[in-house]
Parts: C-alpha cells; sequence; structure tokens
C-alpha cells in the first residue's frame, strides 16, 4: 500500500512577512493592497480569526479586523522560500508533485531514508522546515492524494493528521463536501440541492447517475467517496501556458488607456515567455468588464510567439476586432499557450 504525504505552509505569505519582521509577529496582517478592488492575497492566523480570508476584498478585511496591517506581496521571496523548502521535501523523496508554490504531495511509499514509517517522516520534514526556515506546516498522511489532502486540513496550523485504511470510510462518512478537494462552490451547490450534503450521502448514489448530474467528474466522486484514488504522486508536467493581468483600481473608459495599459500587459506577459525559455503559438486576450462580465478572443499561428512585435501585433489585432467604445473595463489580460519544449517537457515550476 502506498505511502503519501502532503505537506501544505501555514498562512505562507502571511508567515514569510512575519519571519523577516519581527514587529509584525503576533500581529493580525494581510498580504495584499488598500486599493478599493485589492483582495487579501494571504491572511495570518491572528487575523483569521476575526473572518478575514485570501481572495477577500480588502475594504471587507478592513471592516473585519479595523488594526489590520496590509504589506505589500513579495513574491520574489515567496519564491526563494518555496525553492528552499522544496530543496527540504527533495531530500525524503524523489516523487515530489508542488501543487502550488506552499504545497506538495509526497510519495515516501519507497522510505528513501529508511525511516521506517511514513508519520515519523512526515513529523521530520516539518521538524526541519522549523528549523531550517523558521516556518511552519501542517501534514496529512494517508495512502492516498485525495485523504492525505484532506487529512493536512485537519490540525491546521502546524498540525499532523493521519488517516489508516480502515479510518477512511468513518473519515469521508462525516465529511462536508464542501471540503471535499475536488469539490468547488458551485458543485457542492448542485450537491445540496440534491440532498448531498455528507460524505454517507454521496456514497449512496450509483456511479450512472453522478456522470448524469456532474458528468465526467461523476466517476472520480464515485472513486473518492469510497476511498479509492489510484493517481500517482508526479514530479514532472508539461507547462501549457504563461500569462499576465492586471486589475485597475478605477474602470478604464478611454481607448489611450485601454491601449497603453494592455501594452504594460504584453510587456510582463514577454518578460515572462523569455524567462521561461518557452514559446507557444496561441495568444489569448482576455477583458473582464465593471459588471464582471467576461470575455476572451484566440488566435493561433503558425509560428512561434518569440518576440514583442509579435506578440503586440496579435494583441492589437483581438483588441481590434472588439467594440470597445462606451465600455467600463475592470481587468485587462494577455496570455501565450500552447507552450512546449525542446522536447516537449520540463519540470514543473513553484508558480505553475
Amino acid at each position: 500500500m502506498r505511502k503519501i504525504i502532503h505537506i501544505d505552509m501555514d498562512a505562507f505569505f502571511a508567515s514569510v512577512e512575519q519571519l523577516d519582521d519581527p514587529l509584525l509577529r503576533g500581529k493580525n496582517v494581510a498580504v495584499g493592497g488598500t486599493g478599493p478592488r485589492s483582495v487579501v492575497s494571504a491572511a495570518s492566523y491572528e487575523a483569521r480569526r476575526f473572518g478575514v480570508r485570501s481572495a477577500m476584498p480588502s475594504v471587507i478585511a478592513k471592516r473585519l479586523c479595523p488594526d489590520i496591517i496590509f504589506v505589500r506581496g513579495r513574491f520574489d521571496r515567496y519564491q526563494e522560500e518555496s525553492e528552499a523548502i522544496f530543496k527540504i521535501l527533495s531530500r525524503y523523496s524523489d516523487l515530489v508533485e508542488p501543487l502550488s508554490i506552499d504545497e506538495a504531495f509526497l510519495d515516501v511509499t519507497c522510505d528513501k531514508l529508511k525511516i521506517g514509517s511514513a508519520i515519523l517522516t512526515a513529523r521530520k520534514i516539518k521538524a526541519d522546515i522549523k528549523a531550517e526556515r523558521g516556518l511552519t506546516a501542517s501534514a496529512g498522511v494517508s495512502y492516498n492524494k485525495f485523504l492525505a489532502k484532506m487529512a493536512s486540513d485537519i490540525k491546521k496550523p502546524d498540525g499532523l493528521f493521519v488517516i489508516l485504511p480502515d479510518d477512511a470510510i468513518p473519515f469521508i462518512d462525516n465529511l462536508l463536501v464542501d471540503k471535499f478537494y475536488g469539490i468547488g462552490k458551485v458543485t457542492a451547490e448542485k450537491m445540496h440541492n440534491l440532498g448531498i450534503h455528507h460524505g454517507s450521502d454521496l456514497r449512496r448514489w450509483d456511479e450512472e447517475s453522478l456522470i448524469r448530474n456532474f458528468g465526467k467528474a461523476g466517476s472520480f466522486f464515485y472513486q473518492m467517496v469510497r476511498g479509492i484514488d489510484e493517481r500517482p504522486v508526479e514530479c514532472e508536467s508539461v507547462r501549457k501556458s504563461v500569462g499576465a493581468e492586471t486589475t485597475f483600481d478605477k474602470d478604464l473608459t478611454r481607448q489611450f488607456e485601454i491601449i497603453a495599459e494592455l501594452y504594460h500587459v504584453e510587456e510582463e506577459v514577454m518578460k515572462r515567455v523569455r524567462e521561461s525559455d518557452f514559446h507557444g503559438r496561441t495568444v489569448t486576450l482576455k477583458i473582464k468588464f465593471s459588471d464582471f462580465r467576461q470575455i476572451t478572443r484566440s488566435h493561433t499561428l503558425n509560428h512561434y510567439v518569440d518576440d514583442f512585435k509579435t506578440l503586440h501585433d496579435q494583441i492589437t489585432s483581438l483588441r481590434k476586432s472588439l467594440d470597445l467604445s462606451k465600455v467600463r473595463i475592470r481587468l485587462l489580460g494577455v496570455t501565450v499557450s500552447s507552450l512546449e519544449s525542446g522536447d516537449g517537457e520540463r519540470q514543473l515550476g513553484l508558480w505553475e
């Protein structure tokens, strides 16, 4: 039977800020801007006690926690810390799958360091991160990725929770479907409308009925609620896109504003394409309006987008194909996709 560990850094961005600035320790900290349209990227556990959460508008966070301290994100710093943490993880397993900059799966079935126990391995990983980086992580241990991911959320922060095979079904039965990894808000609401609130409710449904109501995901739900998840821990993946977008504090209403701001986004995308050493052929323009309506327009070339002029010309063409007069724009985004390297593969980056 496999031995899977899920490591999840606790309030990562906010914790790094508190690590670097002792004056922030123990305080209500949020990483993000303070503008009318800014959102919270991360909140310290002190701020979370007031209901502050990531992706929450900053104005609401300030209302919930009047003495909250906002700090600007330093993503180069977070990436630096993340890379150091992933080096620690790689000491314990050759199979490390990054989910994001601050969490990962490890398959420790082979027991690289001959520790003898996945639980002890998780404890050692947490201790190394604390001793070497000054940060805390929570860990979940089980026999598959779904259960390990669920376990890591149980005792945050600085927690460790184990789900043994005999405990899997009772654990799943009592778990709210809203908490299931892979079930988002919209799907959860649909399940509620069908009388599905806990894992035990979901397990009463046959696979055919789940597929009829939830499409291909129905098969995954059917297996998941029975404690079955055969997905391997994969340490490599193909990168599919590079992009950038900007949300504006004030709506863009004039053509020259749109053109100028779009130019800045294009420059950032081209910078990222060059730094990643990857090239794509599909260019996409994304526009979100003040009423939150969103549109995208794409074009695929017969050659790679490997210089700024090509990207700019394509985005300009897509922009001109739209009637952007008398509109109010709150977000502009540009993406280059269908990326591939010379041999078709690359190591998954921390930001993907």
